[in-house]
């Protein structure tokens, strides 16, 4: 361990400051990274990892405040996990977002987009319609904590509150423990997921041993006094299953197209529904599908833009790797009245190559919505494709990334071999106060 100043020059993809130590000529020398700290900022550190190049640190003491802090609003912000940025200004949030966009896409693959798209912005607090509770019996306190893990730690923080979950959930978090508390398997509960539609709240048990039917009391009471359903999760997600009342719906809206989509607590859904709307409209917008086009979407989900898609073109094919979700995606769009113009299938787009885009045939727009893990076998059977049916190459598309790196990656790929320029790229500010930057590209075929 070791107490020091330094001079903090940057942020890192985790929000923490970046600074480095002097060597003896005056020289930069190893890298500081200082949970707590922003750019500008001269800050005493205190050191909990060590390594030959670089150190992680805390700040312990701040010399010089940055114009660009902000006091965190949450009374938990120092050991709660869920959130790493509080401390900045939301606008200065979004600026190192963007420019941790631009930095990766430039040093991971010398790409740059010739236009940067204005950041897409929703509601700074209370957005966060999707979360994953870690829930822990602490035996020497003698309660039950409801919450996110602390900051570096496997440890549940001892939360009351929380400004990024919606106020009726956050009110939730300490009944929430006298709940668990008092059932029968107090420390069999180790998660609780919490999916909100447009009528309703759903709690995710996940429970390792059955209950008891006062614990089945206790929920129903719970449910009824704070309008909620619980399902009940056994093993995997797969397993889930509504417990109680039976009689609601989860389901999300996208006004603009008429759309509405149910969906199951346990599935991928964005996590704040109203950037997903902006989300949505802003890729049909910049994809400009015209009636007579046939679009693909890869990794569609349950048709999160297929449905909306298909309201414009000609016909969309949305492609995913599970089965049970291109079955409830048709399911969807059926429901909507579009199973006429879309159509499913299951592939493993991690898996993809330039003869499987050849038997889907010509595609003029083409939406990639890709996991972390990006869509490098897609990208490189693009440039395949190139090499020998480049007149099945779409004429335009627009990819939706979850990581800046992966999507660098991707887009060196679709630049430097599939023949692609890189129009525009841009930020979505999906999850305000934290390190996670959402953004999404635009590709067009080189005449």
């Amino acid at each position: 361990m070791q107490d020091n100043i330094i001079d903090i020059k940057s942020l890192d993809m985790d929000a923490r400051g970046v600074g480095h130590l002097a060597n003896e000529d005056g020289s930069p020398g190893k890298v500081i990274f200082v949970e707590g700290a922003l750019p500008g900022e001269r800050v005493s550190f205190l050191t909990f990892k060590k390594k030959k190049n670089w150190e992680a640190a805390r700040m312990t003491e701040l010399h010089r405040a940055s114009s660009m802090r902000v006091t965190p609003k949450c009374q938990h912000f120092d050991y709660c996990g869920g959130c790493s940025m509080q401390h900045l200004e939301p606008s200065a949030q979004v600026a190192m977002k963007q420019r941790v966009l631009e930095d990766n896409l430039w040093h991971i693959s010398k790409v740059k987009a010739e236009n940067v798209m204005r950041p897409m912005y929703g509601p700074t607090w209370g957005y966060r319609y999707r979360a994953r509770l870690s829930v822990r019996h602490v035996a020497k306190k003698g309660t039950v904590l409801v919450g996110f893990h602390e900051k570096r730690s496997a440890f549940v923080a001892d939360i009351t509150d929380c400004k990024i979950l919606p106020p009726h959930v956050a009110a939730m978090l300490v009944p929430l423990r006298g709940l668990i508390g008092a059932l029968s398997i107090f420390d069999q509960v180790p998660q609780i997921e919490v999916a909100i539609g447009e009528e309703v709240t759903a709690l995710v048990l996940r429970i390792m041993a059955p209950l008891t039917s006062a614990d089945e009391t206790l929920l129903k009471a719970f449910a009824d006094q704070w309008t909620v359903q619980f399902w009940l999760q056994t093993k995997g997600p797969e397993t889930a299953a509504p417990f109680y009342p039976l009689d609601k719906e989860l389901y999300y809206t996208l006004p603009e197209f008429g759309v509405k989509m149910p969906f199951k607590p346990v599935d991928f859904t964005q996590v704040n529904h109203h950037i997903n709307r902006v989300l949505v409209a802003k890729a049909l917008n910049l994809l400009e599908v015209q009636r007579d086009d046939r679009v693909a979407d890869l990794f569609c989900g349950l048709g999160n833009f297929t449905l909306p898609l298909a309201t414009q073109g000609r016909e969309v094919v949305g492609i995913e790797g599970s089965t049970s979700l291109t079955e409830r995606a048709l399911s969807n769009a059926t429901a909507n009245g579009l199973s006429a113009k879309t159509t499913f299938s299951t592939r493993n787009l991690f898996e993809v190559t330039p003869d499987d885009l050849v038997a889907l045939g010509k595609f003029d727009r083409m939406l990639i919505d890709p996991p972390r893990d990006g869509a490098h076998a897609l990208a490189q059977a693009l440039a395949g494709l190139r090499a020998t049916h480049p007149d099945l190459l779409p004429k335009r598309i627009v990819y939706v990334s979850c990581s800046p790196s992966t999507l660098a990656r991707d887009a060196g790929i679709l630049v430097h071999e599939a023949g692609y320029v890189l129009k525009k790229a841009g930020v979505v500010n999906m999850f305000p106060h934290t390190s996670h930057v959402e953004s999404m590209a635009v590709f067009d075929l080189a005449v």
